[in-house]
């Protein structure tokens, strides 16, 4: 197993860990106001670029347009909305090779720079879901380190997009 795929098997770990006791966790498809609110444009290891791509292969050429013009979209509003966000649906089309971002959000936490769901820490913080036990996400962020250079979801696409151009 590749070390991407190792950790994506110790986030859904975590994650199994969490929903079992809790089944009411907001995170379920349905919801997506993560999607619609994230601080920054997702940040994306080499690794996890060459994942994504595999997913966004499979993606009709009508939707990698819709997705190219969120792109160049991105940055003129805040909260960023996720550019491969499907606004009708609420949902992800490429859900399975989703970045490791997306995969422990709500679920790791770093508290010092705001990046958790408020919903869900309203809920531990007025004792509906005391006792959670977040997953650490700076341990994550030291295992992206080892995943090759880390680019902006937007220069990552554009690059793909550029190579792409002649085909």
């Amino acid at each position: 197993m590749n070390k991407l795929a190792q950790l994506h098997a110790d986030i859904d770990a975590r994650v199994q860990t969490i929903l079992e006791d809790r089944a009411d966790w907001l995170c379920a498809k349905g919801c997506d106001n993560c999607c619609r609110q994230l601080a920054e444009v997702p940040q994306l290891t080499l690794a996890e670029w060459a994942l994504l791509q595999q997913g966004l292969q499979d993606l009709t050429p009508d939707r990698l347009q819709e997705i190219n013009n969120n792109m160049a979209t991105l940055n003129q509003s805040r909260p960023i909305t996720c550019p491969m966000l499907d606004l009708r649906a609420g949902t992800c089309p490429v859900y399975v090779q989703r970045p490791v971002a997306c995969r422990t959000y709500g679920f790791y936490v770093q508290r010092d720079k705001g990046l958790y769901c408020n919903d869900i820490k309203a809920r531990v913080d007025d004792g509906t879901w005391a006792g959670v036990v977040w997953g650490n996400h700076d341990a994550i962020d030291q295992q992206l380190a080892d995943l090759g250079e880390t680019l902006s979801l937007t220069e990552w696409f554009k690059r793909w997009r550029t190579a792409n151009k002649g085909e």
